[in-house]
């Protein structure tokens, strides 16, 4: 199996931050935000990987080039404009051809395995397994209507949803899902969506289903979510990277980069990026800073790149 990484995504909701820095290789919990794709992507043999880029393209390839030094093999293919996800998906056809492959959301972090559903995908012969799960609100996501394993219905972020299962940003598909692209039209904010080309597929009579996934999901596009998926990968404790120091009271959920300096009154619930030098003569809560960072008062609910907010 294939796999096809969307992650041309500006990262706009954490600039300025990701004015500097592609999201896909922002720093969490020791890591670039990334690699904990490919761990999940190796785990069901899928190594031979396109990444669906965008500007970020050089910085992306500079990073990670043909992934030899991670154990996978990377290609690229540039989404140009931002025209959906089916779009970003189609970008990537001539790398993927007739063979089987996954399609992932490269800001998507889950604490499980993939494992059972691509193999529930391979043992079916379904043409498509969508990874769902049972959220409190989900008018904010794509809407899954099954009758058991099978989807009937895909609803865009419904007004009214009819279900609570809310996809999950990883789909297994098999070729039949070129068949249906060319007649795929835009929807009213003018994208390409996922859900509409999964759809078709539906309405031609093809074999779709839902998986449900019970793990932790996390997105990390937003100052909240970062933080939150930080707080989970570290246990919601306290890590001070090698070479990193802190002169204040350090609080809980705190991640402090490789080589960076933090000078406060207390810190928590935050994320210092390696490399930093922070300085504040107040707190440090619920913040994600990088660069040269210094303020007369606190750091509160703040993203901040040098004298950038």
């Amino acid at each position: 199996m294939k796999a096809v990484v969307l992650a041309a995504g500006k990262g706009t909701r954490l600039y300025p931050i990701t004015r500097h820095i592609a999201k896909p290789l922002l720093p969490l919990a020791g890591k670039p935000t990334l690699h904990y794709v490919f761990d999940r992507l190796r785990e069901i043999d899928a190594t031979e990987v396109c990444l669906v880029v965008g500007e970020n393209r050089a910085q992306m390839k500079d990073a990670l080039g043909n992934g030899d030094s991670i154990g996978m093999s990377i290609a690229y293919t540039v989404q140009a404009e931002p025209k959906g996800l089916a779009h970003a998906m189609q970008c990537a056809q001539g790398f993927i051809g007739d063979d089987d492959f996954v399609m992932y959301l490269g800001d998507g972090i889950y604490g499980s395995s993939l494992k059972p559903f691509a193999e529930r995908f391979r043992e079916t012969g379904c043409d498509n397994l969508n990874l769902v799960k049972a959220v409190d609100d989900p008018s904010r996501f794509g809407v899954a209507n099954t009758e058991g394993e099978r989807i009937v219905r895909l609803v865009e972020k419904p007004k009214v949803p009819e279900s609570n299962l809310a996809m999950q940003g990883v789909y297994f598909f098999r070729k039949s899902i070129w068949d249906v692209l060319p007649s795929l039209q835009p929807s009213a904010r003018g994208e390409y969506e996922i859900t509409d080309a999964i759809q078709l597929l539906i309405d031609g009579g093809r074999d779709v289903r839902a998986g449900v996934y019970g793990g932790a999901w996390f997105d990390t596009g937003t100052l909240d979510s970062f933080l939150e998926t930080s707080s989970f990968l570290t246990g919601g404790g306290v890590q001070i990277r090698q070479g990193a120091s802190v002169n204040g009271v350090v609080g809980p959920a705190v991640d402090v980069g490789e080589g960076a300096s933090v000078q406060c009154a207390s810190i928590a619930d935050s994320v210092v990026l390696p490399g930093a030098n922070v300085s504040c003569s107040g707190d440090i809560r619920h913040s994600i800073l990088w660069g040269e960072c210094e303020i007369d008062g606190d750091f509160v609910d703040t993203i901040a790149y040098n004298d950038e907010r």
